[in-house]
């Protein structure tokens, strides 16, 4: 009973949505009757999607460093990651 309830809402939507993108239902865009308010509408969106290009690309070139770092790395000797020579743990009298 469920999956046919589900079934038939899924068929409904598809149906649905075909129909609206048909060209019977569909309209011409028309930029002509617009005005001036469309233009700016248009023109600030497409700044602040280039606007969003700034921190995409900060990211971007921090994530090819940090794999190319990875990716390169040498492995470290045993000596580098003991710590400082001379650091040697030294026994306290009471």
């Amino acid at each position: 009973m469920e999956k046919t309830k589900k079934g038939l809402k899924v068929g409904l939507m598809a149906g649905l949505i075909t129909l609206m993108a048909s060209p019977a239902f569909a309209r011409s865009i028309s930029l002509k009757e617009g005005g001036v308010a469309l233009w700016i509408f248009i023109i600030v969106g497409a700044i602040i999607v280039l606007l969003q290009l700034i921190p995409a690309a900060i990211l971007f070139f921090s994530f090819i460093g940090s794999a190319t770092t990875m990716a390169l790395k040498k492995e470290r000797k045993a000596e580098e990651e003991v710590g400082v020579p001379g650091a040697e743990p030294v026994a306290v009298k009471k």
